[in-house]
């Protein structure tokens, strides 16, 4: 069977290391070790090392690293990419302020992803962003997405 292709948006790998969120930091390392076993074929944008370069040392060193132990796929942004994005925004589904979360998700789906794994309630795991996701991809026809928790996805490993 083939792997499920995920995209990882930076709230994932920034709970490598997330002391102040120990059960997330937790199911965040089991889903790593998941990637790191090649269950999943991972996507990353330059939206996630933007906001990685934002962290602090030594976390940001400590990310980096864990990065080189994963196989990934590297995804640019086009013009095609911020139009999508923009659409979120314009239809409603995200305001303005949010237009890297748009990026993420607009990332994802140009890429042919199955997931979106993200521990980002506020703006992407939550059901105003998953329907909005949902209704855009079918009214540009593009396949759909699923929007999920890192410990959702767990919830796959755990059970088997």
């Amino acid at each position: 069977m083939k792997n499920a292709k995920i995209y990882l948006d930076t709230s994932v790998i920034s709970h490598l290391d997330a002391q102040d969120t120990p059960e997330k930091m937790a199911d965040t390392k089991l889903l790593w070790e998941q990637i790191r076993k090649g269950k999943y074929d991972v996507v990353l944008s330059e939206v996630v090392f933007a906001e990685l370069n934002k962290c602090y040392e030594p976390k940001k060193s400590y990310l980096i690293t864990c990065l080189q132990q994963i196989q990934y796929e590297w995804a640019e942004l086009s013009d095609d990419t911020l139009a999508l994005a923009n659409k979120f925004i314009d239809l409603g589904v995200l305001g303005a302020t949010s237009l890297d979360d748009c990026r993420h998700i607009a990332v994802a789906i140009l890429t042919g992803c199955d997931m979106i794994v993200s521990w980002n309630f506020k703006h992407i795991v939550n059901p105003k962003t998953i329907k909005g996701t949902k209704v855009i991809t079918i009214m540009e026809g593009y396949k759909d997405i699923l929007i999920c928790s890192p410990a959702m996805l767990i919830g796959d490993i755990t059970d088997e």
